[in-house]
Order: structure tokens, then sequence, then C-alpha cells
């Protein structure tokens, strides 16, 4: 099981509080992430504010764009991969998006996952591309993925689709990593049809164990009918994760930070999609999520209304949580 820390790069005021972190902020939960031992950092992707964050706050958030955020961190760390836990493919050109990822990925010495999504907010796409308002994101994503791969992988590249057109184009340095890893996000069943067919993982959100079950059913019955390898295939899930020493400090934490969000979300409600309680009754969820066939717990947003708070709760979880794991094979569910 591989562990990993969300960044707050476009979480203010969805699941950090407004003015949460700043750039140095960032910058030290990345570097204690790798002292910690997790395996990885990953940043969400928005280019606008979503409206229902506009209309809660008076303040704009602070958004950091993902990948000059990752290049920031390449050269502060040094083993951390750095997950782009998702990019939202129908925002950007494909082009452009290989060109960036392909450099991150060869000054950070090999160290880029990339994550691709439709993205959760279609309002995005629609004020950034008005004349595409009916646009398909399911198929841009899917021309996208498949543009992105011939231009990773071949000396000139064209492609001609419905919404990606490129002709001749040769991109250098290619990716350091070959194939590069390529997770695709999404919990309906197409997005995880379509993680099968194209990628080589799939990143699910806030989905409990029996779900996720349930879809690893799908993406190994998908693997097997296109000829693909699942053996390799890595099961990631983002959630948010409440820790304390006891029951009570957990509630308080969980408390603390929803009362920082505006929120009032019953603990029941939480629990069952996320990860909640003292280290102990975390590796039994954890155990759970393993033999559902979870490989990666990814992106895990630590409650906290303060970034102090966060960085204590991650040092608690891989001193007294994580180590549980370590010997663990890399998918339960492959001895079930």
């Amino acid at each position: 099981m591989k562990f990993s820390v969300s960044l707050p790069t476009c979480t203010e005021g969805m699941n950090y509080p407004i003015g949460f972190a700043s750039p140095q902020d960032i910058l030290n939960i990345a570097q204690t992430a790798e002292e910690l031992g997790f395996y990885a950092v990953m940043g969400n992707d928005h280019i606008i504010t979503p409206r229902s964050v506009q209309q809660s706050f008076p303040d704009p958030p602070n958004f950091y764009e993902l990948l000059m955020t990752s290049a920031f961190l390449a050269p502060v760390t040094e083993r951390l991969k750095l997950i782009m836990g998702v990019i939202v493919v129908p925002l950007r050109d494909p082009v452009i998006l290989a060109k960036q990822i392909a450099t991150l990925d060869v000054l950070s010495g090999g160290r880029v996952i990339l994550g691709v999504g439709i993205g959760s907010h279609r309002e995005e796409f629609e004020a950034l591309y008005p004349r595409r308002r009916r646009a398909n994101r399911g198929e841009i994503l899917e021309e996208s993925i498949q543009a992105l791969k011939a231009l990773f992988g071949e000396r000139q590249a064209s492609f001609e689709g419905r919404y990606v057109q490129f002709k001749d184009v040769e991109i250098s340095p290619k990716p350091q990593q070959q194939p590069l890893p390529l997770i695709v996000s999404g919990n309906a069943p197409d997005a995880i049809r379509r993680a099968a067919r194209l990628g080589n993982g799939w990143l699910a959100s806030g989905m409990p164990p029996e779900e996720i079950r349930e879809a690893v059913a799908i993406l190994r019955e998908t693997a097997a009918a296109h000829g693909r390898d699942f053996s390799t295939f890595d099961v990631a899930l983002q959630c948010s994760l409440a820790i304390g020493r006891s029951r009570e400090e957990t509630e308080a934490t969980f408390r603390r930070w929803q009362s920082a969000l505006l929120r009032n979300q019953p603990v029941e409600s939480f629990v069952r999609r996320n990860l909640f309680g003292t280290p102990d009754e975390l590796k039994a969820r954890i155990e759970e999520y393993a033999r559902a066939g979870v490989t990666h717990l990814a992106g895990i947003r630590f409650a906290a209304q303060r970034v102090s708070e966060l960085l204590e709760g991650m040092a608690l979880f891989a001193e007294e949580a994580m180590p549980a794991f370590r010997t663990l094979p890399k998918s339960l569910s492959e001895k079930l």
C-alpha cells in the first residue's frame, strides 16, 4: 500500500479554509511528506473559482496552478513523486500539456504521475469555452489521452479527432519515464472502463470499500476484454482523513475543520466514504480497502483548519498507522 498527501493547490473553500496555505506552507507540506516516508504529494487542478466557493465566502481563495506548483517543489524534494491529481484535461490544449508534463518529468528526474479527468465542475469548462457548451468532456478526455500518448512516444505525432487535431508535431525532450504513469479519475462506470482501457491506474474519490470492490471487478473485466495486464494496475483512492489519539480528539478535529468550512456534516456520513479515528481504527479500515483492491491511498486530505494541524495529523498517521502496511503486498485482492 502506498500513501500520498494532498497538496492545498486549489482546495481553499472546498477542503480547507480561505487563506489556508502560503507558498512556503505548500513547500513545508511536501518536504515533511518526504521526511515522513509518504510516497507522493498530489495537487488538484482548477483555473477559476467555482461558483459555490464564490457564493459562500466574502474573500476569494488562493488557487495555485498545479504544474507551476509541482515545478516549484521538484528541486526541493528528492524522491517524492509528484502526482497531477488530476489535470482537468478538457481545460487544456493537449500539445501544450504534453510539452509541460514532459519537461516537468525530465526536470524532476522522472517523478511525475499524470492523473487526468474531466473535472468536477462543468461550469468551469463552460466559462472558459462558452462556444463549446455542448461538447462532450468524456470524448475530449479520451481523444486527449490518445493524443498525449502519441506525443510522448512518437518522434513526430499527428492526431485527427472530433475535438483534438494537430499534424506533424515534434516535442523534445520526451518524458524521462517511458511510458509515463497515467491514472484516470472518475467514479462513474464509464470513467472506470476508460481507466481500464487507456490508463495504467484508476483514481476514485470518496468511495466505500464495497463500491471499490465492485469497481475493481469492472476494471478487471474491461482490462481483460482489451488484452491489458491488470497485475500492474494501480487502484488509487482519494479521501479525507480525520485522526486523533482518541475518538474524542478525532471528533474535535473533525468539528473544527467542518466549522472552518462553514459546514455541519454528520460524522456518520463522513465516516462511510472517508477515514476517521485513532491510528488503530484507521489501520483496520485501510485493511478493508486493501482487501477491496486499493493499492494506493492517494491525495489524503488531512482534516485541519491550519497547516500546523495538518502537519501534526500527517506525523501521527505516518508514525503510528503507515508502518503496519510496509510489508503488505501491492494488492491483497490478488490473493483472494
